[in-house]
């Protein structure tokens, strides 16, 4: 597993959008003819259905990929409670291991496929017992992108994420700002900005009316850039690194 190649989508923050941006490059990638097997193999907050608990960011991801697999390869752990999936699992007299993880992201890919990993809350959130998104990330050996909320603050946020990234050897492939009300300052620019720090793409989603519905339409426009990159370091020959650009600060 060690040549797999793919993605690890991650927030500065929870509610930044990180799953809409992951369903639509899902999806966007799967236009591209790329095999697209998603995984968010840790979800809290589930709420119970008629078959146990429902894990709506990863039915997001599944139905996006147009997966033949089970929900349940999607997401191998839902959990109740909407806090950490450390606290979550431990509230259910569970503890998960990095281990685990790894395993159910890496259960069933093949080695033409694409596995996208989403991971839960910000980069540093913690996962499993004494596990964080980060070392998801670096234990499945994926390039990292990070979704951010443009607002005031977020340089900050960004940075620190990146400087953790870097600290671990994780490439960065690029951030998505994603704008998530409808009130900004005019005056702000963080693209820009941030664009003076950072040696790679930084992408921007501006607010959309009703952006918080169940659709990656709304999203996909402003991500075509960022899968046909994806979708071409792909499909490169395998002695060609996956992802050329590894996004560090310059300062």
């Amino acid at each position: 597993m060690a040549g797999l190649t793919g993605l690890f989508v991650t927030g500065t923050d929870t509610g930044v959008g990180k799953t809409w941006v992951a369903v639509a490059l899902t999806r966007l990638l799967v236009q591209r003819g790329l095999s697209v097997r998603p995984r968010k193999p840790v979800e809290s907050g589930c709420a119970s259905g008629e078959d146990g608990l429902l894990p709506q960011d990863a039915a997001a991801l599944w139905k996006a990929a147009d997966s033949t697999e089970s929900l349940q390869q999607v997401c191998a752990y839902p959990l109740r409670a909407a806090l950490s999936p450390e606290r979550a699992a431990a509230l259910e007299g569970r503890t998960l291991t990095l281990d685990q993880l790894v395993t159910a992201c890496q259960s069933g890919i093949g080695a033409d496929d694409f596995l996208l990993v989403e991971g839960a809350g910000g980069l540093l959130s913690p996962l499993a017992a004494g596990t964080t998104n980060a070392d998801l990330a670096a234990a499945l050996r994926l390039p990292v992108l990070v979704v951010a909320a443009d607002r005031l603050g977020v340089i900050n946020h960004t940075l620190l994420t990146v400087e953790v990234l870097q600290h671990r050897a994780l490439p960065l492939v690029g951030v998505v700002l994603n704008q998530t009300g409808p009130v900004i300052d005019p005056l702000l620019d963080n693209a820009a900005d941030l664009a003076c720090w950072l040696d790679c793409p930084v992408e921007r989603i501006p607010h959309r009316s009703g952006h918080h519905a169940t659709t990656w339409m709304g999203i996909g426009p402003f991500l075509h850039g960022l899968a046909s990159r994806l979708a071409a370091a792909h499909t490169a020959p395998k002695a060609t690194p996956p992802i050329t650009a590894n996004c560090a600060a310059q300062k």
